[in-house]
């Protein structure tokens, strides 16, 4: 059942708080994230790197003026497939007593009308191979499983 009072919007620096509790809610992002008040300065960095980045679009998704998602989505042009651009999905999180409800589903078609409309020929992205629910949901999308990711962390 779709939420319909759920609005997306352009992410506002107010939002990071918000954002940033929701990437740390689950067992991957609680050990990558860090949720103080006040936030590391790290956060705002990234933040004013993304807004100023023409290639990078970060949402939320807002409902009675509580941010109940986020989303962020990367525009790669590159030479593979003759030149084409890319949309890459990452960030895809929706507040854990809001599931369930069409959100996430709402973002992510939100991502891929606006991948397509920035001249984009395909949409991908990655999700751990831990998250089957997210996998699953990915699916029921329409994504299909593609390739192998991998990692180097420094």
């Amino acid at each position: 059942m779709n939420d319909k009072s759920v609005s997306i919007r352009a992410a506002r620096r107010e939002d990071v708080p918000a954002i940033v509790a929701m990437l740390a809610d689950d067992h991957l992002g609680s050990a990558r994230e860090r949720v103080e008040d006040p936030l590391p300065a790290s956060y705002d960095a990234a933040f004013a790197r993304v807004e100023r980045d023409q290639n990078l679009t970060l949402v939320v998704a807002e409902s009675g003026g509580r941010v109940v998602g986020c989303l962020q989505l990367a525009i790669l042009p590159g030479l593979s497939s003759q030149g084409g651009v890319r949309g890459l999905l990452e960030d895809v999180r929706v507040a854990s007593d809001c599931r369930s409800r069409g959100i996430g589903e709402q973002l992510v078609q939100w991502a891929v009308g606006e991948a397509k409309a920035r001249g984009c020929n395909l949409v991908e992205l990655l999700t751990h191979a831990s998250r089957a629910d997210a996998q699953r949901f990915y699916k029921r999308l329409g994504f299909t499983s593609s390739h192998v990711g991998m990692t180097v962390r420094f």
